[in-house]
């Protein structure tokens, strides 16, 4: 029987203190460690008129009666120009939706002690901790994380699954199931979209790899001296975001502008990977992202990222690469490309830029 140090082992990160336990203390100060530096382009004001236009998408439209056409070309233009847009009448059922909140929210309300059992090793990055964090000089964000991998499941890190708490485990497994299709189905429609051969999709996906971000922002003394997630952009193909509250933070990147985003009531927010912007062959892009916290308020939510089979190889799809059209990133096998990701503190779209190949056929760096 296969033991979980055999599996696949995709990333590390150094092991950090929990940011919920250090708020506990009262602290009025942000400690030099979590203090972020960096001018970064102005927040949009309120009242800029395509503030209000962040595509939304019917999924029942886009799969029935009459506003098919439509709404695949809002889907088209959503992915095309914006990487990012939310989803609603899709499908997966509210009580599930607010089951799994329930358990996640009592999840990170769990103490320290319980935590523990459950906290990152020093060989592999799931469990409760902070992803991408490479040096002990390096700034961490004002943020807990638990992650996972979900599905296959052969690829689960068995040990985590089992001591999870009954009730989570239950509609976590719903959950991840409910995830999978709702990405297939957009997917599809992407390919459709992009007139790819169908099977090619199938062919990467069926056997995705998908992972789970349980995300947990503390209220912060000093907001504007940290950051909840450094900007970045997703490695996977989709990923599906469910928020669990009302609580503002996450923003993304539009005309040199951060664009705050309100989710939609019962809506999932979701945005275009790096995954997406090779297949597609740059026909569609991923977003920059990022979350800001604030001084009174929790903010929780649950990002799941799609992507291609773990042991498929990942490039731009052979039926959109002509004479005309020449692929714009390199193959790489897609556990390769999920090794060198995690490998790196994040960093913008700075992995993409990587597999890109230059005007004279060589690679970028």
């Amino acid at each position: 029987m296969e033991t979980d140090s055999q599996k696949v082992v995709l990333g590390k990160s150094i092991i950090v203190p929990s940011v919920s336990e250090l708020v506990k203390e009262s602290i009025t100060k942000v400690p030099p460690r979590y203090v972020y530096h960096e001018q970064d382009p102005p927040t949009a004001a309120a009242g800029e008129i395509w503030l209000q236009a962040i595509p939304v998408i019917d999924l029942h439209g886009l799969l029935h009666g009459d506003s098919m056409d439509s709404e695949l070309e809002r889907l088209h233009a959503a992915c095309k120009y914006w990487g990012f847009f939310q989803v609603v009448n899709h499908g997966v059922s509210s009580s599930l939706l607010e089951e799994f909140k329930g358990e996640v929210q009592d999840f990170f309300e769990l103490p320290l002690e319980e935590k523990k059992k459950l906290w990152q090793q020093p060989d592999n990055h799931q469990g409760f901790g902070q992803l991408f964090v490479v040096s002990e000089e390096q700034r961490l964000d004002w943020s807990d994380v638990f992650y996972l991998t979900t599905l296959p499941s052969n690829l689960r890190k068995s040990d985590i699954f089992q001591k999870l708490p009954q009730k989570l485990r239950g509609s976590l497994e719903a959950y991840c199931i409910e995830m999978k299709r709702l990405a297939m189905t957009l997917l599809s429609q992407m390919a459709k979209a992009l007139k790819m051969e169908a099977e090619e999709i199938r062919d990467m996906f069926t056997d995705g790899f998908q992972s789970m971000r349980m995300n947990y922002y503390p209220p912060c003394p000093e907001p504007d001296m940290t950051i909840g997630l450094t900007p970045h952009s997703d490695a996977g193909a989709l990923t599906i975001l469910l928020q669990l509250d009302d609580t503002d933070g996450l923003q993304i990147q539009k005309e040199g502008r951060w664009v705050p985003v309100k989710p939609l009531p019962n809506a999932f927010v979701i945005n275009v990977g790096d995954i997406m912007e090779i297949v597609s062959n740059g026909v569609y892009h991923s977003i920059e992202h990022r979350v800001m916290v604030n001084s009174t308020k929790e903010r929780l939510s649950v990002a799941t990222s799609n992507s291609s089979n773990i042991n498929s190889e990942l490039g731009p799809a052979p039926s959109l690469i002509s004479p005309q059209n020449p692929a714009k990133f390199q193959r790489v096998r897609t556990e390769k490309y999920y090794k060198d990701f995690f490998a790196r503190k994040l960093d913008g779209k700075s992995h993409l830029k990587f597999l890109k190949i230059d005007q004279d056929g060589g690679h970028t760096s």
